[in-house]
């Protein structure tokens, strides 16, 4: 298969890792490239709407962790998996506390981490957070959330990316449709589908405020995007995404086959989902705020390598690496 871009690069690939699945090999001491399994930001389109995953979705097993064979099963068939009073009580009511001290932080405001909506100042996404907070730091290595990350991914992880997303009642703006993956593989250089995001709601979800929406099943299939990555491409993106969002019909397909479904609760619920689960949201129509803490936990052999549809890689505070120590004052 031969696949151009606008700028008839020849493809990024990427470099070997420790899985049976490996997308590249060790050859008499010198390192064998093998092409990208994933292409995307391309200035054409494929033959095909989609190409089909190579990885595993489930690797670990029921006797792992804390999550059952059916729990399992479900994250396997859907890509998702919603777990309704994760937690509760007094450390719920700790974080909900941490969460409004991060979004009032006025000198958090107008810096490269702090993503405000685009027609106000209030705080949309608030990223590294498991640096900029000690408590969610604790949260983001307890063993409740790790456990089940290393039952899915079948091996130890990382935190690749935390963040806190905020709609404001009445302001919040939504989601494009996405695959983190493919945002996460074409500007961070994440080689292959073995991360899997921890989402915690903060605040009560409900059909008004904006919940996350996600389209089941299609995490088994890849679909590039058209459009070559602009340069410093997070700073419009985390705003409004127009690059490395799937094509309608794709879009189409996928949702005639699957549906869409919006797991909704209130606050304290658990939401895991697959790396290249497509999701999105509607904007907040409501007066009540939407907020929820992410990490995004990526396999430890399936650290990123050179970005596969960038010219460079994205800040770090982005994307960090396994042990990577990170700083407000970067």
């Amino acid at each position: 298969m031969t696949v151009h871009t606008s700028s008839n690069r020849k493809l990024k690939q990427a470099t070997d890792y420790a899985d049976s699945e490996t997308l590249s090999s060790q050859v008499g001491g010198a390192l064998e490239r093998a092409q990208d399994a994933y292409p995307t930001r391309l200035s054409r389109p494929l033959d095909s709407l989609w190409l089909e995953r190579r990885e595993g979705v489930v690797r670990g097993s029921a006797d792992a962790g804390p999550l059952s064979q059916a729990q399992l099963d479900e994250f396997e068939r859907k890509g998702f998996l919603f777990e309704p009073g994760f937690i509760g009580g007094e450390e719920l009511d700790e974080l909900r506390s941490e969460l409004d001290a991060l979004l009032s932080r006025d000198d958090f405001r107008d810096r490269d981490f702090s993503i405000t909506e685009p027609e106000s100042q209030e705080i949309r996404s608030l990223f590294a957070v498991h640096f900029l907070s000690r408590r969610f730091a604790k949260l983001a290595r307890d063993e409740r959330l790790v456990g089940r990350v290393r039952q899915i991914l079948g091996g130890e992880a990382y935190v690749h990316q935390s963040r806190i997303n905020n709609k404001p009642g009445f302001e919040g703006k939504g989601f494009s449709w996405h695959s983190d993956f493919e945002t996460w593989h074409a500007e961070d250089g994440m080689p292959a589908m073995h991360a899997v995001s921890a989402s915690i709601v903060l605040t009560d979800n409900h059909e008004f405020n904006g919940p996350l929406m996600l389209i089941p099943g299609s995490h088994r299939v890849f679909v590039p995007c058209l459009g070559e990555t602009p340069d410093d491409h997070h700073r419009q993106s985390l705003k409004r995404q127009e690059f490395g969002v799937p094509g309608r019909e794709a879009l189409r397909e996928l949702v005639g086959r699957h549906g869409i479904e919006a797991p909704k609760g209130a606050a304290g619920g658990l939401l895991l989902f697959d790396c290249n689960t497509l999701h999105g949201s509607n904007a907040n129509m409501s007066p009540d705020p939407r907020s929820n803490v992410f990490f995004v936990y990526n396999r430890r052999d399936n650290a990123c390598v050179e970005p596969f549809a960038a010219r460079r890689r994205r800040p770090s505070f982005l994307a960090h690496g396994p042990g990577e120590p990170w700083s407000p004052q970067e």
